[in-house]
């Protein structure tokens, strides 16, 4: 129990067992090449005891020689030496010390230091070598036996050989910082604002519009007005379906000129969800308010404002694919709403007599020729129901509508893309006195970018507006406008637009044709803030008496994005 034995430390990988006459044999090695000033030759064992010399060489100042051999043998002694076997059978023998295990970090080190040596030869110069001898000089066998007895293997680490030193030659990497971009494709594009899953871009606009016909009506006069217009766009960054919506507003004030006050707005959403055995539903939801327009068949002369009007529309549309067959079932509902009439003498005229909704479905079937192309057939059935069943004038307005239409979607990419179709609608008023109203019908929703910063858009419907007038069922109304957009440079935006509506009334040879024009320009200061400005005519021709007028402005204003 009390014979020592080797301590931990000399049994792991740092350090193996080490005896104090190995240590007192190294020491007297390196007092030796210090007193002759230049490296002697080490042999390769320690002298036996017996022969080496009993002089105590320091290897510092101060230090003070140990008790050696306190039985005066001649050998020196110490605790970490194992004890003498003796011939005893029952006495404890000394434990066989374990094998060492070889050192990773060392084998690590030694690998690192065997590669540097191996490059530093192949770079070094041939050295003249005596043919008489086997290539290496007395100098350098000196050398390399000083290296050897000079290093301390045992003083490695676990780390060392990652300490070791840097190599001059590697090339440095660039900071991430100075690292090239690629350009934008549109630099001044809004950024937009990150609002939980949608991506929202609003748009602020305000301005001054100089016009000769404040109201575009046949009676308008000029004016000054202070226009605001705000805009935005919010879409979703979902995995699967998609979300858009979109919504503007406008006020126009007076600051000198014919007495304008009005406000309009819009706000549209469309949900489009992948359902299970490839169904695809939409759904869409938007309302509307606006006053009644000063140049409407339906104008009320002589009041202070024109009535306002609401619209609440909706529809849900199922579409699914088998084979390269299309189809698609669309219910749609389409409420409108109209307030009092505010005549200049104080009194009020009711407007409930418009107040209508109406229902539609269409069933659409398609034929894939291509990718790109898909002829189509729809059917649309609806009832167009007033809240009155009989008018201020006695007649009933309700109606039964029927409509069918043949044309083709197109899919080209960024190219080519929408649809364009004609046919015919119909509503027959539940009343016999009034006339159905019926027409061709022709819809359109192209966009055509011939090249890059580009597009032309061609949009085209059909509308059936009633009347409430009496003996008068109401008329067809054509819209079409032709779009165009162009980058010119990357702050430089200019926009066009060409329009023609055709109003065919019913029970009449009346019409009306209305033609527009406008252009403008966006010069963009910075991503966020820009100058704007357009110029606009329009012109409506009538068979009709009091119908015809002219209206021309010009629009300077300040544009914010985000």
């Amino acid at each position: 129990m009390l014979r020592p034995l080797p301590l931990h430390a000399q049994e792991t990988e740092l350090r193996g067992q080490v005896s104090e006459s190995a240590i007192l044999f190294d020491q007297q090695q390196r007092a030796r090449k210090t007193a002759n000033g230049q490296a002697q030759p080490v042999a390769a064992t320690p002298p036996a005891p017996e022969n080496r010399t009993a002089t105590y060489l320091p290897a510092s100042a101060g230090a003070v020689p140990d008790d050696a051999d306190p039985d005066n043998t001649g050998a020196p002694t110490s605790i970490f030496d194992p004890p003498e076997a003796t011939n005893d059978p029952f006495g404890e023998q000394p434990a066989a010390a374990p094998p060492r295990r070889p050192s990773t970090a060392k084998q690590r080190a030694a690998d690192a230091d065997k590669t540097k040596d191996e490059t530093a030869d192949k770079k070094k110069p041939a050295k003249d070598t005596d043919p008489t001898t086997t290539g290496t000089t007395s100098a350098d066998a000196t050398a390399d036996d000083t290296d050897q007895d000079t290093a301390n293997r045992r003083a490695l680490t676990i780390d060392s050989a990652d300490r070791q030193e840097l190599d001059p030659g590697a090339e440095r990497t660039d900071a991430i910082e100075g690292l090239k971009k690629d350009p934008e494709d549109d630099p001044f594009a809004a950024p937009g604002i990150k609002v939980g899953s949608f991506l929202l871009r609003p748009t602020l606009e305000q301005g001054v519009t100089a016009t000769s016909n404040a109201d575009s009506s046949s009676g308008g006069k000029s004016a000054v007005l202070s226009e605001t217009a705000l805009r935005f766009s919010a879409t979703s960054d979902w995995a699967q379906n998609s979300a858009v919506v979109n919504g503007y507003g406008n006020l126009r004030n007076t600051i000198s000129g014919q007495k304008i006050d009005e406000a309009r707005g819009r706000i549209e959403g469309t949900l489009n969800v992948d359902l299970d055995n490839e169904l695809r539903a939409i759904a869409k939801l938007g309302y509307e308010v606006a006053p009644e327009s000063a140049s409407s068949p339906d104008a009320i002369a002589g009041v202070k404002s024109q009535p306002i009007r609401q619209t609440i529309d909706g529809s849900l549309g199922v579409e699914k694919d088998v084979g390269k067959l299309r189809f698609a079932l669309t219910g749609a509902v389409s409420h409108d709403m109209y307030g009092d009439a505010e005549l200049t003498d104080g009194t009020v005229l009711s407007q409930k007599d418009r107040d209508s909704t109406l229902y539609t479905a269409t069933l659409r079937t398609g034929y894939e020729i291509s990718p790109a192309i898909t002829p189509f057939v729809e059917v649309e059935v609806g009832r167009r129901a007033y809240n009155q069943r009989v008018d201020s004038g006695g007649f009933e307005r309700s109606s039964t509508r029927l409509g069918a239409r043949a044309g083709v979607e197109v899919d080209m990419g960024e190219k080519l893309t929408g649809e364009f179709s004609a046919g015919w609608l119909r509503e027959a008023i539940d009343d016999n006195r009034l006339e159905a109203n019926a027409g061709a019908s022709v819809n359109a929703d192209l966009k055509w970018s011939p090249e890059r910063g580009t597009i032309i858009g061609l949009t085209g419907k059909t509308t059936i507006d009633g009347s409430t007038s009496p003996n008068e069922s109401g008329d067809i109304l054509y819209s079409g406008r032709l779009t165009g957009e162009r980058q010119i440079r990357a702050d430089l935006t200019g926009n066009a637009v060409l329009g023609l509506d055709w109003r065919d009334y019913t029970g009449s040879d009346g019409h009306d044709m209305t033609l527009s024009a406008e252009a403008g320009l966006t010069w963009w200061l910075n991503r966020y803030v820009g100058l704007t400005s357009r110029a606009r005519t329009e012109k409506l021709t009538s068979n009709l008496p009091g119908r015809n007028y002219t209206a021309n402005s010009v629009y300077l204003g300040l544009k914010l994005q985000r």
